[in-house]
């Protein structure tokens, strides 16, 4: 089970840090993402991670400004995300992924809601 936490309403040009735990014994995915989903646009992919760190994935319009980081023993995924615009406001959803950074998703939780107000 993954259960993302985090998301709040904030003004344009600020930061916020996202949460996912995840639940469950022997948690070891391939790879741990994040994606977001706003009304009436495609779900787009933010950032993802091996899970065992050595290699991130961001597209090229985000690489600046969201920092994704895990805490393994902890089994939870974290978003750093700075330089809030409008175009940020979203679900955001932390999943695992089974192979390629940029793989398909396997599970993942309810969502959290970042809303950023210019």
């Amino acid at each position: 089970q993954l259960v993302e936490l985090g998301g709040k309403s904030v003004q344009a040009g600020g930061s916020l840090t996202l949460s996912c735990a995840a639940s469950g014994r022997s948690f070891s995915p391939y790879a741990m993402g994040w994606f977001r989903q706003a009304p009436g646009k495609e779900q787009e992919r933010v950032a993802a991670i091996r899970w065992d760190g050595e290699a991130t994935w961001y597209p090229d319009s985000l690489k600046d400004r969201f920092t994704i980081s895990k805490d393994k023993p902890e089994q939870t995924l974290y978003l750093q995300m700075s330089g809030l615009t409008p175009e940020d406001t979203a679900t955001y959803y932390c999943a695992t992924i089974d192979y390629r950074l940029t793989g398909p998703y396997a599970a993942w939780g309810h969502g959290t809601q970042v809303t950023v107000s210019s």
